[in-house]
């Protein structure tokens, strides 16, 4: 390293420890806000009835929504959910209403209630065993390294 004014090694620009974290954090808060929706607005009626219609399944069709399919039930049912929407329903209501009629499987999510929660539950928390796991045999090895490094030098 070449020495500056007063004769010292020139030392590199750092960050402090706490920017990566801050800066991590900040991106997190921001990506989250930007996906749950915020700044966007008030939906029109037509949206949000095109939100409940991707999330209801055809009730004739394999695994297509009522926004996506032409058949006759489907139509049937875009109507029911845009005269609802018109009426002033709330989305739980109307989600509520076809499952009152169809059952729980017309919704093309799974409940987050119940037995079927563990379709949540249960990928996180192998994701969060996972991420244990490498942590763990990171610093088990960083152990192994450092005793490595302290047997070679005795």
């Amino acid at each position: 390293m070449a020495p500056d004014h007063l004769g010292q090694p020139a030392r590199g620009w750092r960050l402090p420890r706490w920017a990566a974290p801050v800066s991590l954090g900040i991106v997190l808060v921001v990506s989250l806000a930007i996906g749950s929706g915020i700044g966007r607005g008030h939906r029109t009626s037509a949206q949000r009835a095109a939100g409940i219609e991707a999330q209801v399944r055809c009730p004739s069709c394999e695994d297509l929504s009522v926004l996506q399919s032409s058949a006759s039930a489907a139509v049937g049912v875009r109507n029911q959910i845009s005269r609802q929407v018109a009426q002033g329903w709330s989305d739980g209501r109307i989600e509520a209403a076809l499952v009152a009629r169809y059952g729980p499987t017309i919704l093309l999510r799974p409940p987050t209630t119940g037995l079927t929660s563990l379709v949540w539950i249960v990928p996180a928390v192998a994701g969060a065993v996972a991420v244990a796991t490498v942590g763990v045999l990171f610093w088990r090895r960083a152990r192994q390294m450092e005793s490595l490094r302290r047997d070679a030098r005795s």
